[in-house]
C-alpha cells in the first residue's frame, strides 16, 4: 500500500487569519476615525473662547475697546494685579468655603434620599422619586423666583412660620448680612444639587449584591456595618465621580447667587468667583481683567480636579 501525501487545502479560517491583522488595526481605529467630527466640534466649540480668554486677558480691554479702538497689550500685568489683590484672595476663599459646605451637604443629604429610596415601599420610592425629579426639572428662574418669595422680608413664609413657632423674624432681612445671604443661598444650591446625587447613589446601591449583603447579616453584621463596610466601598468610583462633579458645579456657581444679589444684598460682599467675573466684565467693563479672573478661576479648578482625581488613582492602584 501506498501512502498518498495531500497537501492540506487552504481553509476560510487560514485565509482569514492572514488578512486578520489588517482587520485588526481597522477595528482598533474605527471608533477613534468616528470619534474625530465630534472631537472636532469640541475643540472649535470650546478652543475659540478658550483663546480668545487667554489673549484678552494679556491686554487692556475695556470699553473704548468695544467702540472699535485697539487693545493693549500688557502682558501679565492683570495677572499681577490679580495675585496682589487682598479682595480677589477674599472672593476665593469665600468660593472655596461655599464650594466645599454645598458639596459636603448634597452629599450627605443625597446619600441619606438614597438608602431611603432603597428601604422604602415601591409607592412611597416612586412619589418621593417624583418628587426628586420635578425639583431637578423645575426652570432655576422659576425655581429662584419661589426662593426669593419664601425668603423676602416682606411677606416671608419663612418668617412667618419662625414667628410663629416664638421666634422673632417679623421682617428680618436674611439677604442683607452676608453670612444669612450663603445660607441662603447654599439651601438653594443644596436642593437644586441633591436629586443628581440621590438618583446617582440609589443607582449605585442597585448594583449591590444582595446576596453579599444576606450574608454578612447572617454572620452577625448590622445595618451600619453592612454599609460603611460592604455598601460605600462598593460603590466609591460612583461617590468619587458624583463628588468631583458636585465641588466643580458649586465652584462655579453663578445664577443662584446674581439673581439673589439682585434681590438687595451688598454685591461687593457676598460675591463670589462667578458674580465677580460678571461684576469686572459687564459691570466695570474691564475685560482684560474679568478674563484673567477666568483663567485663574479655570486653573483652581483643574488644581482642585487633578489632586482629587490623582487621590482617587493611588487609592485604587493600592486596592
Amino acid at each position: 500500500m501506498t501512502a498518498v501525501q495531500t497537501q492540506p487545502e487552504a481553509t476560510p479560517d487560514s485565509a482569514q487569519g492572514t488578512r486578520s491583522p489588517h482587520r485588526a488595526r481597522r477595528r482598533l481605529s474605527a471608533p477613534y476615525i468616528l470619534l474625530i467630527p465630534s472631537v472636532a466640534v469640541l475643540v472649535a466649540a470650546m478652543g475659540y473662547p478658550l483663546i480668545w480668554q487667554v489673549i484678552t486677558s494679556l491686554q487692556e480691554f475695556g470699553l473704548a475697546q468695544q467702540f472699535g479702538q485697539p487693545p493693549k497689550f500688557v502682558g501679565l500685568q492683570n495677572y499681577t494685579q490679580l495675585l496682589f489683590d487682598s479682595y480677589t484672595w477674599a472672593v476665593v476663599a469665600r468660593s472655596l468655603t461655599f464650594c466645599l459646605v454645598c458639596a459636603g451637604a448634597t452629599m450627605a443629604i443625597g446619600i441619606a434620599l438614597a438608602l431611603l429610596m432603597k428601604r422604602v415601599h415601591k409607592l412611597i420610592r416612586n412619589i418621593l422619586q417624583t418628587a426628586l425629579l420635578l425639583a431637578w426639572a423645575m426652570p432655576l428662574v422659576a425655581a429662584m423666583t419661589v426662593w426669593i418669595w419664601l425668603f423676602d422680608w416682606r411677606r416671608s413664609v419663612v418668617n412667618w412660620v419662625l414667628t410663629e413657632a416664638g421666634l422673632n423674624f417679623q421682617g428680618y432681612n436674611w439677604l442683607a448680612a452676608p453670612l444669612t445671604f450663603y445660607v441662603v443661598a447654599a439651601i438653594i444650591v443644596t436642593w437644586m444639587s441633591v436629586p443628581f446625587v440621590a438618583f446617582s447613589v440609589y443607582a449605585g446601591f442597585s448594583q449591590v449584591s444582595e446576596e453579599v449583603l444576606e450574608a454578612a447579616q447572617m454572620d452577625g453584621a448590622t445595618g451600619l456595618q453592612r454599609l460603611l463596610h460592604i455598601t460605600i466601598p462598593m460603590i466609591r468610583p460612583v461617590l468619587a465621580i458624583v463628588l468631583l462633579l458636585q465641588v466643580i458645579w458649586d465652584l462655579r456657581v453663578f445664577a443662584q447667587i446674581k439673581m439673589l444679589q439682585d434681590v438687595g444684598s451688598v454685591p461687593s460682599e457676598t460675591n463670589l468667583l462667578g458674580t465677580y467675573i460678571y461684576q469686572l466684565g459687564t459691570g466695570s467693563g474691564d475685560f482684560g481683567m474679568s478674563s484673567a479672573v477666568s483663567i485663574f478661576m479655570l486653573v483652581l479648578t483643574l488644581a482642585v480636579s487633578w489632586l482629587y482625581v490623582r487621590r482617587m488613582i493611588r487609592e485604587d492602584e493600592a486596592t
